[in-house]
């Protein structure tokens, strides 16, 4: 497993990263000890860096993962959880509901501590309670000890372009802007080493676009780009190999992403996903499948608040 550093966080995170969504049967009804047994393989691959929320099964993938992580030593990984978001559409940013937030993730997660704590989806709700009330309440966590740094997450680049310049925060997490489909994430790469921000880059995937199954129905893709990605897994199975090996090799070869979260409740599925990580990719195949999703590369769609979608339909 490789190892790159995460900002100016001081964290040496694993390449590869966990994102514990699965664990509150999200994508499908999931079983506990399964589920445990897939974060216990996922340190001993070297995974260092664990993600949750308690939005992710109203609260269920925290206390699964709270379960798993309560007889491993403190050390063997960092764990960042959010506050702000509990549900479709449930947003509370409030500096009480997050202070309350922060308790109630740190007793369901066994611990006294977050590496990191993230507000969630922030593209929903004005930029002034973002800067005025929740940010500010993340730097008193951070005074009292209860995170060790503060982040900020979302769908649209653009909110990260008009928040960070006015804001302190520590790290991002950013979904679906850099895999094979999709890699107008680079265009942040400027602003966030300017300030020693922390990348964290999730969902290699994009949601389910760049699998042989499809998209779920929720998708909010346009039919244009899931028909292409469909093409593009085929054109994969084709071959004899798996669009998804090839996304996350993709994701997580660049040295300037340092880290890409991937959710799995099943232990065999992450322990493939690191083996995958640390091998070399098949530059042919990436190739050709390059030459399948250029007609729709880089294209995203809307979430939250038009102000931070004025770009959404611009192809970088």
């Amino acid at each position: 497993m490789k190892y790159r550093t995460l900002g100016n966080t001081g964290m040496d995170v694993s390449a590869l990263s966990f994102g514990a969504s699965s664990l509150g049967s999200v994508f499908r009804e999931t079983d506990e000890s399964e589920s445990i047994r897939t974060v216990h393989e996922a340190l001993d691959a070297g995974i260092n860096l664990i993600d949750v929320s308690p939005y992710y099964g109203l609260t269920k993938a925290e206390t699964v993962l709270g379960k798993a992580l309560k007889d491993v030593s403190r050390d063997r990984y960092f764990l960042s959880t959010k506050a702000g978001r509990y549900g479709e559409d449930e947003f509370d940013f409030s500096a009480s509901r997050i202070y309350a937030s922060v308790e109630e993730s740190l007793a369901r997660l066994h611990t006294d501590y977050l590496d990191i704590l993230f507000l969630h989806d922030i593209e929903f709700v004005d930029k002034k309670i973002i800067l005025e009330e929740a940010l500010p309440a993340l730097h008193d966590l951070k005074t009292q000890g209860k995170i060790r740094n503060s982040g900020i997450c979302g769908l649209p680049l653009e909110l990260f372009e008009i928040i960070l310049p006015q804001a302190d925060v520590d790290a991002i997490i950013s979904y679906c802007h850099y895999s094979l489909n999709d890699t107008s994430l680079l265009r942040l790469l400027p602003l966030l080493q300017e300030k020693g921000v922390g990348l964290v880059n999730a969902s290699p995937l994009s949601m389910g676009l760049l699998s042989l199954r499809g998209a779920p129905e929720w998708h909010p893709a346009s039919r244009e780009i899931q028909e292409t990605c469909q093409k593009a897994a085929q054109f994969c199975k084709d071959q004899g190999e798996d669009i998804a090996k090839l996304a996350v090799q993709f994701s997580t070869s660049n040295p300037d992403i340092p880290t890409t979260l991937v959710s799995t409740a099943t232990p065999a599925n992450i322990v493939r996903n690191a083996k995958w990580s640390a091998e070399p990719m098949d530059e042919h195949l990436l190739s050709e499948v390059l030459k399948i999703l250029e007609p729709i590369h880089n294209q995203t769609w809307v979430s939250g608040r038009p102000e931070y979608n004025s770009k959404a339909g611009e192809v970088r």
